[in-house]
């Protein structure tokens, strides 16, 4: 224990003082931490002996996704979304569905041994986008404010919605519906996630808000304590909704567009969100290192043709061709919509789908997880790649067609 402690201890120390460094190399953090965890796990070193399991490795994931889902929705600039919320509703509510149908029909034509339920359980999996792997693109200031801010909300809002409908499919194949219609267990399954994730962030980070503004207003809030609120009420957003059966996902995400909307009003946000977005980082850099010394490990030898196909397809089809379908006709560019096609990134949602399917011993259910986690690594690397590239190559492209309307207005 206290050996992966030292070597963890010393592997966060220096990346978090070159952390500007690499954020201006090609390589993404969850690169770095997953190659780092590969290097030192049991398919290298072997120094890191990390027994973590399938529950508590989904647990971990679900608790960064849900601080970074607070933390990005709080930081979200409100003006602008509301201006442009037509682009996530259009993702969300159009895109995907789409997007499952899609990798639906690819599962259908690549995997013989697998049954429709099991490949419609697959497409759902790998249909949310991960909020964490795309904060290098929603983040950035070089990409539009619509562009970004589309993309922020579809990632923090797909993941929770895939929840029920995944339950769902699980359900029809373990035959517990009963007698109950597909249709109102589906109804159930969405009012439940989604409604208990919106109440649960509705009564805590409203009360949670005005109970820290009225502190803040009488200076009970020290220095030293003031980094802690927004961590606690992000757990117990995710926590109390998945407790009372709802969507965790949403309640984090819900709760961060109220905290950041609500604070911004009486005191400055980033000093409660600054400590949040440091622990949801570190948190990042723990699980990819996890996934890379744990799962990679024992993955690699498991990929075959059809899984690396359909992974492949998955980052780029399947996910690409919906959003641009979907965008049609928006006061968008064509390199702005393939840009947000291309920047799906699927990461930790994807891993706490897995630790379900794992956990719920289908006969598919070993070739459903290596897919998802082959399609996670080949995201990581890709998207890793190719994200501060094709952001400056998008600005540099309407910076030029800027200049080319001022040069035609003035002629």
């Amino acid at each position: 224990m206290y050996v992966n402690l030292m070597i963890l201890a010393a592997f966060i120390f220096f990346y978090s003082v070159s952390s500007g460094w690499f954020e201006r190399t090609p390589t993404s953090g969850a690169i770095v931490f997953t190659a780092f965890g590969l290097a030192f796990g049991p398919l290298g070193l072997d120094y890191l002996e990390l027994d973590i399991g399938d529950e508590g490795l989904s647990t971990l994931a679900g608790l960064t996704l849900a601080m970074v889902l607070f933390t990005d929705a709080a930081n979200a600039n409100l003006g602008v979304l509301k201006q442009s919320f037509h682009i996530p509703q259009r993702l969300l509510l159009i895109g995907l569905p789409l997007t499952i149908l899609l990798g639906f029909g690819v599962g259908i034509l690549i995997f013989d041994d697998l049954t429709l339920l099991e490949i419609a359980i697959l497409a759902t999996m790998l249909a949310p986008t991960d909020a964490a792997l795309g904060k290098a693109v929603v983040t950035n200031e070089l990409v539009p404010s619509n562009v970004r801010e589309g993309l922020n909300v579809e990632s923090g809002l797909n993941d929770g919605i895939c929840v029920p409908i995944l339950f769902l499919f699980l359900a029809l194949i373990a035959h517990s519906s009963g007698d109950e219609n597909t249709s109102e267990l589906a109804i159930k399954l969405v009012v439940e996630e989604i409604g208990i994730g919106v109440a649960v962030a509705l009564l805590l980070t409203v009360s949670g808000t005005l109970l820290i503004k009225q502190c803040v207003a009488r200076g009970w809030v020290s220095e030293t304590w003031r980094q802690l609120p927004v961590i606690t009420l992000a757990v117990a957003c995710f926590a109390v909704a998945q407790s009372l059966g709802g969507s965790g996902f949403i309640a984090a995400f819900t709760g961060g567009l109220l905290f950041g909307g609500i604070a911004e009003k009486y005191t400055s946000k980033h000093t409660f969100l600054l400590a949040a977005e440091g622990t949801g980082d570190t948190m990042a850099l723990i699980t990819w290192v996890i996934f890379g010394a744990v799962v990679l490990g024992q993955s690699v030898e498991s990929f075959s043709w059809q899984i690396v196909l359909y992974a492949l397809l998955s980052l780029t089809v399947v996910r690409m061709l919906p959003v641009f379908l979907t965008l049609a006709g928006m006061n968008l560019r064509i390199d702005e919509k393939l840009f947000m096609g291309w920047f799906g990134p699927r990461g930790l949602a994807s891993v706490v789908f897995a630790v379900i399917v794992l956990n719920a011993n289908l006969p598919g259910g070993n070739t459903i997880v290596m897919t998802a986690v082959c399609t996670i690594i080949l995201s990581i690397i890709a998207h890793g790649i190719s994200a501060n590239f094709l952001i400056a190559k998008l600005a540099n492209r309407i910076r030029g067609s800027q200049g080319e309307s001022v040069v035609e207005k003035e002629n």
